[in-house]
C-alpha cells in the first residue's frame, strides 16, 4: 500500500512515516500544506492520502477543502481524514464526497497512537470501505432532529446499525452484541426496510453503510 502523508507537524509527520513503513506501508510523499499535498498526489497516485483537517493558512478545514479536490480529480484514491476533535459537520461533508462516497475515513488523532488501528483503517479505506471514528458515529446518533427516521428503530437495531457505521463487518458486529451472523443479517434486512435504504448493484455492506448514514444526514431536519 503507497500512501501520501498531509500534516503541518514536521515531527508527527516524520514519527507517522516512520512508523507506518515499520508496517510494511510505503510512504511516496509528505508535505505540511494541502497544495503541495494535492500537487504531490497528481504525481505519485497513491493508494490513500492521509490529511490533518485543519492545516495552514487558516488551520479551519483545509485538509477536508484539499480531499474534496482530490476525490473530485481522483475517485479511486482513498481518503482517510485526521483530527483532535469530533467534528460532526466534517464527518458529513466527507460522507457528501463527489462524485462517489467511498475509501473514506475519519479519525480522532487519539487513535493514531495505535499503529495497528491506524494500518487497519488505511487498509480498509484503500479497499473501499468506509471508517468513521466510534465517537463521531455517537455523535451522529444522539443529534436531536425533529424528523430523525432513527426513531423507527429498536434500541438492538441502533446498536447493530452503529457498529455497522463504524466499519464493522457482520461476523465483527456478531462478535461485539454475542450474536450469530444471522441474527445481524436479519437486524441489517429490518433496518433497511425501515430506513427504506435502496443498496446499488451487488449490495454490499459498504454500500449499506453509506446509504445508513446519509439517509441520517440528509432527510432529516437541521436540530
Amino acid at each position: 500500500m503507497r500512501v501520501v502523508i498531509g500534516e503541518d507537524e514536521g515531527l508527527l509527520r516524520e514519527a507517522l512515516t516512520g512508523a507506518l513503513e515499520q508496517w510494511d506501508v510505503e510512504v511516496a510523499a509528505s508535505a505540511g500544506t494541502p497544495t503541495e499535498i494535492v500537487r504531490l498526489v497528481d504525481e505519485v497516485r497513491p493508494d490513500v492520502v492521509i490529511l490533518d483537517i485543519h492545516m495552514p493558512p487558516d488551520f479551519t478545514d483545509e485538509g477536508l477543502r484539499a480531499a474534496e479536490r482530490i476525490r473530485a480529480a481522483h475517485p479511486d484514491i482513498g481518503l482517510l481524514l485526521l483530527s483532535h476533535y469530533a467534528e460532526v459537520v466534517y464527518a458529513e461533508r466527507l460522507l457528501s464526497l463527489q462524485p462517489d462516497t467511498r475509501a473514506v475515513g475519519y479519525l480522532l488523532k487519539t487513535q493514531v497512537g495505535s499503529l495497528a488501528n491506524l494500518v487497519d483503517a488505511l487498509r480498509r479505506v484503500s479497499e473501499g470501505d468506509i471508517v468513521i471514528d466510534p465517537e463521531i458515529i455517537n455523535r451522529l446518533m444522539s443529534r436531536r432532529r425533529r424528523r430523525n427516521p432513527l426513531d423507527r428503530l429498536t434500541p438492538q437495531e441502533r446498536r447493530v446499525l452503529a457498529l455497522v457505521v463504524e466499519g464493522r463487518t457482520n461476523r465483527g458486529v456478531a462478535e461485539v452484541l454475542s450474536c450469530s451472523v444471522a441474527t445481524v443479517e436479519k437486524h441489517l434486512g429490518t433496518i433497511n426496510d425501515k430506513l427504506q435504504l435502496r443498496q446499488g448493484a451487488g449490495g454490499t455492506a459498504v454500500n449499506l453503510r453509506v446509504l445508513a448514514v446519509l439517509a441520517y444526514l440528509r432527510h432529516n431536519d437541521a436540530p
